[in-house]
């Protein structure tokens, strides 16, 4: 009788565990490993994968604009991304407090699903966060490469990982890591550089953004080290800056080697440092559109590389894997999810993706492993950058929009990143630094005074703006009358004719021309040249006094013709809201430094034409640039 009782007694632990799951219960609080933050995260993606349904996992792999989302649409369709593509914003000028307000919004639609599985908001912030009013904008990359200074590309990302916290967003799509091969082509100033090496260097943005990966972490895992930080994405995978004539979305012609030693270099360099997610290239490679590319997506960068966060589409990128954008959407559908790609930026019609993607799964097109290896993949960079446990945003963080310590930043990056070309004509006194006390000095140009020209594309709105009405920051006319003498008269005119030059005695001229703005393929130009009336004003201002000469533009253009006449000559790129940067420089405070991190070519003719070419023949070779010294210590 006592073996029978010993048999049948049950052990104390059994009967803990009996009680655990009669309080679960009663209580309806069930123990989930997914949401427990002590858990290592694959334990928690495998917990949570096991609950999920084939809706819940689809719609972890959507990703749509926020002008179609909202907290119902999320909820009912399970929503896992929303994104502001360029220039969309929650409302003209809207503040802090209404873009968390937008954000918390859909997130709560997220959170009132299920399983509760938050959502990330991605924005681009590829100057800073340069959608919002107030921000910060600092120099394009055409303008950081030339400062080959790594860490101070560190210091904007993690400004503008503050900046993008401070209105709720948790992801960037930066940075472009493109090596731009031809200056053609209209997304030349998202590219650093030619020069890979410079490319590869500058990728240290991406541990500003994120945070240093901790010491021994596994390479190509995802790290976002906490809630001032954001998940970045490097793009546009891969040989985005090599299409033929510059056309942009066109086709990269190049062989393996190449590929892996020009273009590739950017990415080897941002998984080690532990890149969140990469997206994929519009463009195509020896005439395979890559967003169908399985070879490069799944074989080299997941496989390979061993990439472990997340791939996402381009704006409509498998839409336009078809000659007619959308026209086999299907065939779209399956190809660039079994090619490797995670997360779609639908962005709009997002009934048609959920419908077309569930289709090919429950007929085996498209295999459930497919499936799974994407969702766990945004999993990870969700638990990893502690979405779940943070998933609403607040105002702590409002105060680092557009704030002096950020704004002093990008104004020594604008220092940093001119181009002295010319300082002074043969046989004459070099004429920079300029003195700060004259009797009368003219400011002209159309992009003397217009902000939005200044910051050029992806500045408010996709394609930039022009004018002073949008952005908060000092134009190069302000940067001129706060840093000349007081007793310095300061006349501005726009388009001055010659007799208004010649009879106005000015003691030297400062003259700002370049581009207009422009993003993606509105900026592709075969002519290279600066608009009118820029060459008129060179002409009529410099015919008749002294005058510096200082570009706007993304990238290199036609200028030969004008340089005999000019005294000096500045390549200020696309500089961003910090205008006092420029004339920090001009003046003398501080000395030129930069040097071209792109080849300056005379005719387009010649192009493409990238340093080691055999017929390498520029205006100005890459890595030029003349030096002054600060004038208080000359």
């Amino acid at each position: 009788m006592a073996g029978e009782i010993s048999r049948r007694r049950v052990p104390f632990e059994a009967l803990l565990l009996l009680l655990c799951f009669w309080a679960a219960s009663v209580t309806g609080s069930e123990y989930m490993k997914y949401k427990d933050p002590k858990l290592p995260v694959n334990v928690r993606i495998k917990d949570l994968m096991k609950r999920m349904t084939l809706a819940e996992k689809i719609g972890q792999m959507t990703q749509i604009e926020r002008t179609v989302a909202s907290a119902d649409v999320i909820k009912n369709y399970l929503i896992g991304s929303v994104l502001s593509g360029g220039g969309s914003v929650p409302a003209t000028n809207a503040s802090v407090e209404t873009w968390v307000d937008m954000v918390n919004e859909f997130q709560r639609g997220a959170l009132s699903t299920r399983l509760g599985i938050p959502m990330i908001y991605g924005i681009d912030a590829v100057h800073g966060h340069n959608n919002v009013y107030k921000a910060t904008v600092f120099p394009h990359n055409v303008g950081l490469g030339v400062t080959r200074d790594p860490q101070l590309a560190k210091k904007i990302g993690a400004a503008t990982a503050l900046e993008v916290r401070a209105t709720g967003i948790p992801y960037v799509f930066a940075p472009c890591i493109a090596v731009c091969r031809d200056p053609r082509w209209g997304r030349c100033y998202e590219s650093y550089s030619e020069d890979h090496a410079i490319v590869k260097a500058m990728t240290e943005i991406i541990p500003g953004l994120q945070g240093d990966i901790p010491p021994g972490s596994r390479k190509g895992v995802p790290f976002v080290a906490g809630k001032q930080n954001v998940a970045s994405c490097a793009k546009h995978y891969v040989g985005d800056g090599g299409t033929t004539k510059g056309i942009n979305e066109n086709n990269t012609v190049i062989d393996f080697h190449g590929l892996l030693s020009i273009h590739m270099q950017g990415y080897f360099s941002a998984v080690i440092k532990g890149v969140s997610t990469i997206m994929i290239s519009f463009s195509s490679w020896n005439g395979v559109k890559m967003h169908s590319n399985h070879d490069l997506i799944t074989g080299f960068l997941k496989n390979k590389l061993r990439f472990r966060g997340f791939v996402i589409s381009d704006w409509q990128g498998i839409d336009r894997m078809t000659p007619v954008p959308g026209s086999n959407y299907t065939y779209s559908v399956q190809t660039g999810i079994l090619a490797g790609i995670d997360m779609i930026m639908v962005p709009y019609n997002y009934t048609d993706f959920i419908g077309n993607i569930t289709m090919l799964v429950n007929k085996n097109f498209i295999p459930m492993s497919r499936i799974d290896d994407a969702v766990k993949r945004i999993l990870r960079v969700k638990f990893t950058m502690g979405l779940f446990e943070n998933p609403i945003a607040d105002l702590s963080l409002s105060h680092q929009l557009g704030s002096q310590e950020h704004r002093e930043l990008a104004r020594e990056a604008v220092r940093k990143s001119l181009v002295l070309l010319k300082n002074g004509k043969p046989g004459y006194e070099p004429v920079l630094p300029l003195p700060k006390k004259a009797q009368k000095i003219l400011v002209a140009g159309t992009h003397a005074h217009n902000l939005g020209y200044q910051c050029g594309g992806w500045t408010i709105t996709w394609q930039g703006t022009s004018g002073n009405n949008n952005s908060v920051g000092t134009t190069i006319l302000d940067a001129v009358r706060k840093t000349v003498d007081q007793s310095t008269e300061v006349v501005y005119q726009e388009e001055p004719d010659v007799g208004f030059v010649e009879s106005s005695k000015f003691s030297y001229a400062i003259v700002v021309v370049g581009e207009h703005s422009y993003a993606e393929s509105y900026g592709d130009s075969m002519n290279m040249t600066i608009p009118e009336p820029g060459p008129s004003t060179i002409k009529n201002v410099c015919r008749s006094v002294k005058c510096v000469v200082i570009i706007i533009s993304g990238r290199p253009v036609v200028i030969e013709p004008y340089v005999a006449q000019m005294d000096a000559l500045v390549a200020a790129w696309l500089p961003g809201t910090e205008g006092l940067g420029i004339t920090d420089v001009l003046f003398g405070d501080y000395g030129f430094t930069g040097k071209l991190a792109r080849t300056w070519f005379r005719t387009v003719d010649q192009l493409p034409m990238n340093v080691g070419d055999p017929h390498y023949d520029p205006l100005y070779p890459f890595g030029f640039g003349l030096t002054t010294i600060p004038a208080n210590d000359s």
